[in-house]
């Protein structure tokens, strides 16, 4: 890799990772409603989905997408279905009152949601066209990009699982809690109409 993409590529997977999205607001909420301890596996599932979509991108599975454009709304179809599950899920948890059997997403979960995550695509497939330089070795390549998506993308992710769980404290009354969770749902809610436009 050309190490002056080095510098473009970090600030392309803060932006990436930091800005509000699908993966950003369910940490929120799991941070909200079973604090930051509980939601660490859901934060190295993103962190490891994401890994994964880079490397099998850079593979060139990116390029299937852009051969059979029925892929990409079928994953669109599919994630704004899943999204719109966690948000009645949301909106009827009541705040951090835990109902028998509620629990955040595990790793496996949280990795398997980023190949229906249409973000998580349209952040992925660019970043290979954008940071690899033809006829060098694209596994090195890979391995640097990869690379600054997790040391980058971690801590990025992980302050929206912090906020959700600062959040239980300063939302004391139950009211309060529950128009906290609420709002989050319907945000929930919107980011999955979003992948149907």
């Amino acid at each position: 890799m050309d190490t002056s993409l080095l510098a473009p590529l970090a600030l392309y997977s803060f932006v990436c990772t930091a800005t509000p999205g699908p993966n950003n607001i369910m940490l929120a909420s799991s941070g909200l409603v079973f604090g930051f301890r509980r939601t660490i596996p859901h934060i190295f599932g993103i962190n490891f989905g994401c890994a994964l979509m880079l490397v099998l991108s850079g593979l060139g599975l990116g390029a299937l997408f852009e051969a059979w454009p029925v892929l990409r709304w079928a994953v669109r179809i599919f994630g704004a279905v899943y999204l719109g599950w966690l948000a009645v899920k949301l909106w009827r948890s009541e705040g951090v009152e835990r109902r028998e059997g509620a629990h955040p997403l595990t790793f496996c979960q949280a990795a398997a949601f980023q190949f229906v995550n249409p973000k998580a695509w349209a952040i992925t497939m660019p970043a290979i066209a954008s940071f690899t330089v033809p006829g060098r070795p694209l596994a090195l390549q890979l391995g640097v990009i990869v690379a600054a998506f997790v040391l980058i993308g971690l801590p990025s992710i992980a302050t929206w699982a912090a906020m959700g769980a600062g959040a239980r404290e300063l939302l004391e009354s139950r009211k309060g809690m529950i128009v906290f969770v609420r709002v989050m749902a319907v945000l929930t809610a919107l980011t999955a109409l979003l992948f149907l436009i």
